[in-house]
């Protein structure tokens, strides 16, 4: 079936009508699920992050009473294969830092931030992307505290990931809508188009005398009652087809 793309003028503004509509939901379902997506991966991260530096802090109790540093740094270097994790570090109660991941040292912004400070804190690093940071204390502060430093960019992207597959099923769905709006304003469209035809044979017929075509008058819709109608305003305005309307047919 051959899909015509042309579209009566009178149902032009219908159609865009259309199409912005899904515009709007497009964008409104995007900005939504952008939202939803980055805030649960955000505290899905955050609450594993917590879980893992509780983890650390209890299993580092040990180590840090007999002061063997390299058994705690080997004890977080393994924590940072888990997908996210960009840096660990440890401090004691006074904010020395006992053990870290940061290469080739420690970055000045982290330096500066407050060691006892386990709550989330958002940090950008120079020349690197964003982090967000969560803190556990080990013995509830007495012998320092395991902070822990998430990659945002994780989240960036799943987040994108999410959202690609979501514009590729809009975007399936808002090809389809185009094709269907196209081919129910053109159904649409038909009876005018026949209208249209219609009032041109009834204006040829009356200067050339031809017979007055009647398929469009057989119809029972709104396209067959202004036929009708057409075709009596064309005889009211001849006296004598105006008079042959009063006068009964003959048997």
């Amino acid at each position: 079936m051959k899909l015509n793309m042309n579209v009566q003028k009178l149902f032009r503004r219908p159609l865009f009508g259309i199409f912005l509509l899904f515009g709007i939901i497009a964008v409104s379902t995007s900005w939504v699920c952008i939202a939803t997506v980055d805030s649960q991966l955000s505290e899905e991260y955050e609450t594993n992050s917590r879980g893992i530096a509780q983890t650390i802090a209890d299993a580092s109790v040990d180590i840090i009473l007999n002061r063997d540093l390299s058994a705690l740094q080997s004890l977080i270097d393994q924590f940072l294969e888990i997908q996210g994790i960009s840096y660990i570090y440890i401090v004691n109660e006074d904010g020395e830092f006992l053990a870290h991941t940061f290469v080739p040292g420690i970055p000045g912004e982290i330096l500066a931030s407050d060691p006892a400070d386990t709550g989330t804190v958002e940090r950008v690093l120079s020349g690197a992307d964003s982090y967000v940071e969560v803190g556990s204390p080990i013995l509830a502060g007495v012998a320092g505290s395991v902070h822990i430093g998430m990659d945002k960019s994780v989240i960036t992207l799943k987040i994108q990931q999410a959202v690609g597959r979501q514009m590729y099923l809009i975007s399936s769905i808002f090809l389809v809508g185009i094709i269907a709006a196209i081919m129910l304003m053109n159904l649409a469209a038909r009876p005018v188009e026949h209208l249209l035809t219609y009032a041109v044979q009834l204006a040829r017929a009356e200067q050339e005398g031809e017979p007055v075509p009647g398929a469009l008058l057989e119809r029972d819709d709104e396209a067959g009652q202004l036929a009708r109608l057409l075709l009596y305003f064309s005889r009211v305005a001849d006296p004598e087809k105006a008079g042959a309307l009063a006068r009964p047919e003959a048997s």
